[in-house]
């Protein structure tokens, strides 16, 4: 049954019934929040990553990322009794650094899964999401100087787990591809800033809304800054900010009027425990929300192995 949230008032146009447009405009928007679940919101950073490792080295990563929803957003404001999120994602991901034509690249694959739990009329769901290719490529790589530049082409698989009978799916059932770019350089003996910027590009999903309606969705756009402060060789501080932008939702050839607006911070750290093993751990929220769900808070935790 298509989520229909009170208190919401929506004037449908003549070519479907209010009814109709309301659950439609819902189910658009639970798929712009959604979205913020995939490994990617848009494709959020760790700081440092784009501080390649010597060719040759292989590195195994597990991520593990926990967030709370309470509150549904419209335009600005708050949807009253709106449905609650929360989720548990983790992703697997193997990474391989090597030299192609005299740059440094990095081919990639990474493998989400986890659960979603809705709170007040959403519904559970578990398993796999989408499965992503990815492969760095650096045009600088200055580790004297401390300046690195990449750009990195992710490529999302619509492998992922999804039924278009249910509300929340953690497969999309559509092909995404994300151009990311990256920038790192010293600021003094201990910091760095980190820089990225990004565009997401939706395919369509023809199987949306028990089959009935076709899903388009329009760029989003995200942008990201992070200091690094080094404590010690093996432990860093690091502070961000993040800034996700457009991907309006068309549902049944209506757009929602649903464009991201959405910021959030960040505070964490990173620690080489072990010679080849490390820890990072960030906690963060967001401090501005126009459409979809608000994060109260999220944690996130990475586990990273030198091979």
């Amino acid at each position: 049954m298509l989520p229909v949230y009170q208190g919401t008032s929506l004037a449908g146009p003549s070519t479907v019934d209010n009814r109709t447009w309301v659950a439609a405009w819902s189910l658009g928007l639970l798929v712009c929040c959604l979205s913020a679940l995939q490994p990617a919101r848009a494709l959020d950073l760790d700081a440092g990553d784009y501080v390649p490792a010597p060719a040759g080295t292989t590195l195994g990563l597990l991520y593990l990322q926990g967030a709370e929803r309470d509150h549904l957003y419209q335009q600005g404001e708050r949807i009253p009794d709106s449905p609650g999120l929360d989720s548990e994602i983790g992703i697997l991901r193997l990474v391989h650094y090597t030299d192609l034509a005299g740059y440094r690249v990095a081919p990639q694959v990474l493998v989400p899964f986890g659960r979603l739990d809705g709170r007040n009329g959403l519904e559970d769901t578990e398993g796999l999401a989408d499965p992503i290719l990815a492969m760095p490529l650096w045009l600088v790589n200055d580790p004297d100087n401390r300046r690195h530049f990449g750009i990195t082409p992710y490529l999302f698989l619509p492998l992922g787990e999804y039924d278009s009978d249910d509300p929340l799916n953690l497969g999309e059932n559509r092909w995404k591809f994300n151009l990311q770019a990256g920038y790192v350089t010293g600021l003094t003996e201990k910091l760095s800033l980190d820089l990225s910027a990004d565009a997401m590009f939706y395919g369509r999903n023809r199987h949306y809304g028990s089959g009935r309606w076709t899903h388009r969705q329009k760029p989003s756009y995200q942008y990201q800054g992070f200091l690094r402060y080094q404590l010690s060789p093996t432990l860093d501080l690091r502070a961000g900010l993040s800034w996700l932008d457009g991907g309006e939702n068309q549902v049944d050839r209506q757009w929602l009027d649903d464009r991201q607006e959405n910021g959030k911070w960040s505070l964490g750290f990173s620690w080489f425990f072990l010679p080849q093993t490390q820890v990072a751990a960030t906690y963060g929220r967001d401090f501005e929300v126009e459409n979809g769900f608000r994060e109260d808070g999220r944690v996130n935790i990475r586990l990273l192995q030198v091979f």
